[in-house]
């Protein structure tokens, strides 16, 4: 046990030793091999190191070997663009040299039909004049190239005037009243265009234009254009007329620019197209007022028994609705020419150009208005008052599109837009002095006894006055601005309340004249009756002719009580003619009348008079009747009225007389005296007034 323990320790320290020796021994063959790696390393280092130098060597050869070789490539680069260039340079030169022989025959057969060619070849020769006279200003070239140029710009021209010579045509009189035609019950009606010149002439007229005058220098091509264009304006403009004279004749009124025609001051209902006035109307005022001015007319009962003259009016009608239609087509031709104008005319000249276009037509109908102001102006001094009707209707529609017209004349010379205010100034003119000569005349018409109704009715001056001022109520605007405009202070206050107090004033001054006229006619008749009848009818018709129409409201501008004033006035003359029957009625009173006792006997002179009583107021009676009778009083409320008056005054006091004398024995035979019953003589007053019974 002693030995085992001393061997152990041995063992361990040579297995230790042994441990560590081939640890050294592996060491060392890692080392060995780092050292061999290391050696290859260094020898391939020196071998890429040898290759590198190796290669620089070669690429600074390559270097010095190509560089020359590059320079010498880009001369030979440089020279060939440079005969390149020159080469190009010698064609195009080459080229203008033979302009005017390429060009030749497309100049010669003109732009027609092959615009865009032809403008390149212009262009051609341009180019080669510019250069001529830069290089080469005497070479013969030139001047070949100049007159192939010119050539060229006279054929454009032609072309110009042949396109819109051509193409240019007046518009139809359907499309033009198509196109001032508004009809209020469309809210977004669509506008009618007025195409003057098809699409592609019109862009080659505005390709050519442009070329004349960037290219050409030429402004002679405006003057063709307005020209041409005017041309074409007043024809359409006298087409219309024409349409008008064919057609509104026999099927009255085609179009009309309406819109404006409404009252400003009353409702009115929206009506399509609606004329700008009524012929028929204006034109039966017109006879009326002529044919009175004849004198020498009985009236009849229910007013004046005037027939309506034909032929003459009916054609004065037509012109002066187609006066007045022209006037819109103006305006709205005038701007469809502006608009076209605008495209073909460099900015600078529109204006001008537009003002000489649009002189011919404007001319035509400023000469028409002013003749409408002369036959007016010769009527008046004839005392043909009448005449002042045609202008109101041509006065309101200039007024009222004065505005636009004034718009569509602007930038245009000022001679050129004054000849509108001209025309109106000339027409409130005459109107005002028509309008102050009419009420003069109503105040100053003679008292001719042929011409007093026989039957006491509505006398003529008083139908004509009242249809004369109706139709100033239609155009009461109007009226109120010609009275305005001769006032010295209407400059400044010259107002829509101002123009209607003058025309109130003037209305009430043409009713004060007539009613000053109708006192001095009613002393023609010798019976003061008729003369009650006669001047009850006339105020009667008056008052309900006011009524009737708006003339009341203007008349109660400036004179509130007039209705009261006219009533007040009927019922003096119906108290005249009552006074009338008091002759009669005298023979029904206790005037006279015998005092005596019921049953007692009357002594002869008793009796005879009331035998006188009952001859009289019979006899009376009768030739009243018999001569009222053939008198006339047109209104049947006020005849009723009158009647029935007349019938509870009389019969009253004939039944009181009658039963006064009941039981009275003043005669063997009663019925020679007592001829009527109460009921009778109401029958015979009833027929008063009445000429057909």
């Amino acid at each position: 046990m002693g030995i085992s323990s001393r061997m152990i320790p041995t063992e361990d320290a040579s297995a230790r030793k042994r441990e560590i020796e081939e640890k050294l021994k592996q060491e060392q063959e890692t080392l060995s091999f780092i050292r061999e790696n290391l050696e290859k390393s260094d020898q391939l280092t020196k071998g890429m190191v040898s290759i590198l130098s190796s290669f620089e060597s070669r690429l600074m050869q390559l270097e010095n070997s190509i560089i020359p070789v590059h320079k010498q490539t880009e001369n030979l680069q440089r020279l060939q663009e440079n005969v390149d260039k020159t080469l190009y340079c010698l064609d195009h030169v080459i080229s203008y040299y033979h302009v005017a022989k390429d060009t030749d025959r497309i100049i010669r057969e003109g732009p027609s039909g092959r615009l865009d060619e032809y403008l390149v070849c212009i262009a051609k020769i341009q180019k080669a004049v510019e250069y001529f006279q830069d290089n080469n200003p005497d070479s013969p070239e030139l001047n070949t190239v100049k007159a192939r140029f010119e050539k060229g710009k006279e054929l454009l021209e032609a072309e110009f005037r042949s396109l819109l010579s051509r193409y240019s045509k007046p518009v139809p009189p359907v499309l033009i009243l198509d196109a001032i035609t508004v009809d209020e019950e469309i809210d977004l009606q669509e506008e009618v265009v007025l195409e003057h010149l098809p699409e592609a002439v019109l862009q080659d007229i505005i390709c050519i234009s442009s070329w004349l005058v960037e290219y050409g220098r030429n402004q002679d091509f405006m003057t063709v254009y307005f020209q041409i264009r005017s041309s074409q304006l007043d024809r359409s403009i006298k087409g219309l007329k024409e349409h008008f004279r064919k057609n509104s004749a026999s099927s009255g009124i085609l179009y009309s620019p309406a819109v404006q025609t409404k009252r400003k001051d009353t409702p009115t209902k929206k009506a399509p197209k609606r004329p700008v006035y009524i012929p028929g109307t204006i034109r039966k005022a017109q006879n009326l007022l002529k044919q009175y001015s004849q004198h020498g007319l009985d009236g009849k009962k229910g007013g004046s028994n005037l027939t309506p003259l034909e032929g003459k009016d009916d054609v004065l009608d037509i012109e002066i609705d187609s006066y007045i239609h022209c006037i819109s087509a103006f305006v709205k031709l005038a701007q469809s020419e502006y608009a076209l104008l605008t495209e073909i005319i460099p900015e600078h000249h529109q204006k001008k150009t537009f003002d000489s276009l649009i002189q011919e037509a404007l001319d035509n109908l400023m000469m028409e208005g002013d003749n409408i102001v002369s036959a007016a102006r010769r009527a008046i001094m004839r005392h043909d008052y009448s005449a002042v009707l045609t202008i109101f209707p041509i006065l309101r529609h200039l007024k009222m599109n004065k505005s636009e017209f004034d718009s569509t004349l602007q930038g245009t010379a000022a001679s050129t837009k004054n000849k509108l205010p001209t025309l109106i100034t000339s027409m409130e003119t005459i109107g005002a002095k028509a309008l102050e000569e009419f009420a003069d005349s109503i105040k100053n018409d003679p008292d001719k006894e042929y011409n007093m109704p026989k039957d006491g009715t509505v006398h003529e001056l008083t139908s004509n006055a009242i249809l004369f001022l109706q139709q100033l109520l239609d155009f009461h605007e109007t009226a109120g601005a010609m009275l305005a405009s001769q006032e010295t202070s209407s400059a400044s206050s010259s107002t829509s309340d101002f123009n209607k107090r003058l025309l109130s004033s003037y209305i009430c001054k043409v009713l004060g004249n007539l009613q000053l006229n109708l006192l001095s006619k009613s002393k023609v008749y010798e019976d003061s009756a008729l003369s009650a009848i006669f001047l009850h009818n006339n105020y009667n018709y008056i008052l309900k002719s006011l009524e009737k129409s708006e003339l009341i409201q203007l008349v109660n501008v400036t004179q509130r009580k007039a209705e009261n004033s006219y009533r007040e006035l009927m019922k003096q003359q119906i108290d005249a003619y009552q006074r009338s029957w008091q002759k009669v009625l005298d023979n029904l009173t206790d005037r006279n009348m015998p005092v005596f006792q019921p049953g007692a006997k009357l002594r002869d002179r008793e009796r005879q008079v009331i035998k006188d009583k009952f001859k009289g107021f019979n006899d009376g009676l009768e030739e009243l009747c018999k001569i009222q009778k053939g008198w006339a009083i047109p209104d049947k409320e006020q005849r009723d009225t009158i009647r029935q008056s007349q019938k509870k005054i009389v019969s009253d006091a004939y039944r009181a007389f009658l039963q006064r004398c009941t039981n009275i024995s003043f005669t063997k035979n009663p019925e020679k005296y007592h001829k009527y019953r109460p009921e009778e003589v109401e029958e015979m007053i009833e027929k008063l007034f009445d000429t057909s019974a």
